[in-house]
């Protein structure tokens, strides 16, 4: 896996790699191609499932820090991806997107819903859209809860964050992916340097330990994040096509996300869209539940018809 990648994975998601879990084998779907994925189904309501970050991290850490008082009002799916958390590598190493929206819909199917309410975090974001732009039928409304359209510009903006954080001045020498992955690299590493490697994903330290205690479950061999960004189809800017989104977009954004960065949203034109700004980070489903979840619900009842 090349060290780049590495770095950008543990920005995103924090996880730890010598995790170990035990996995309930009845929550597991098997693919048409032969992989079990985890998925587990709770609460009532709308069926939403959730889509994840990394590319690598996992549901858990989501659902356990209060994702799952979605529940209340919502019939939440919680999936691990392939090659994530505690669903299996893909047999044929098929980690391409259009794979990845082909297991979304299983679940889909699995659970005989026509319609779904997806919810992404951070990296998921990219897989919800193209959800949508795939199976516009199938989606009663998008949920992009601190989520990223263009992986390129994300980083970019963690660049400009640290820049303004540590005072140091890290810019990519052109556009390119591979300039844009040195500068982020060189930044990262000064920020790790300086002992604030947390602050990418919130604010306050602790919040940041408590995911980090979580992953530490995640029996996961990485496989899909050793893989994400040999794909193209990862390294899109899909702002530039989410104005062909038919459906209703709830677009959440931390303040304080200097993940995604608190200002990447303004690049979306989603036709439907609503935008809501909370105080917090990038986990900002944690930091403030009480006001992400009943955005959330507002949400639900406006277009749930």
């Amino acid at each position: 896996m090349p060290k780049v990648s590495v770095i950008i994975i543990l920005v995103l998601i924090g996880i730890n790699l010598n995790a170990q879990d035990q996995i309930n084998k009845t929550n597991f779907l098997t693919t048409d191609d032969g992989t079990k994925l985890f998925v587990k189904k709770s609460g009532s309501g709308p069926l939403c499932i959730f889509i994840h970050g990394g590319p690598g991290a996992w549901s858990k850490s989501f659902e356990d820090l209060k994702g799952n008082n979605l529940e209340h009002n919502l019939t939440m799916v919680y999936y691990d991806q392939r090659g994530c958390g505690r669903s299996e590598n893909s047999v044929n190493g098929n980690y391409s997107l259009d794979r990845m929206i082909e297991d979304i819909d299983l679940i889909r199917r699995h659970y005989q819903s026509k319609k779904v309410y997806l919810l992404s975090h951070s990296f998921g974001g990219i897989l919800a859209l193209n959800y949508a732009l795939r199976f516009p039928n199938h989606v009663k409304g998008l949920i992009l809860a601190n989520s990223t359209l263009s992986v390129s510009n994300s980083l970019k903006n963690q660049i400009d964050y640290i820049n303004r954080l540590i005072g140091t001045s890290f810019f990519p020498s052109d556009s390119s992916y591979s300039a844009i992955i040195s500068a982020f690299q060189n930044a990262r590493k000064a920020l790790s340097e300086n002992g604030m490697s947390y602050k990418m994903l919130s604010d306050n330290k602790k919040n940041v330990d408590l995911v980090n205690k979580i992953d530490r479950e995640n029996p996961s061999s990485y496989d899909f994040a050793q893989k994400a960004f040999q794909i193209d189809d990862y390294l899109k800017d899909y702002t530039e096509i989410s104005n062909q989104i038919e459906s209703p977009v709830l677009i959440i954004v931390g303040k304080k996300d200097h993940s995604i960065g608190e200002n990447h949203h303004v690049r979306f034109n989603f036709k439907n869209k609503k935008v809501e700004k909370i105080d917090g980070g990038h986990l900002l489903y944690y930091e403030n539940n009480e006001e992400f979840s009943n955005t959330i619900f507002a949400f639900i009842k406006e277009t749930n018809n």
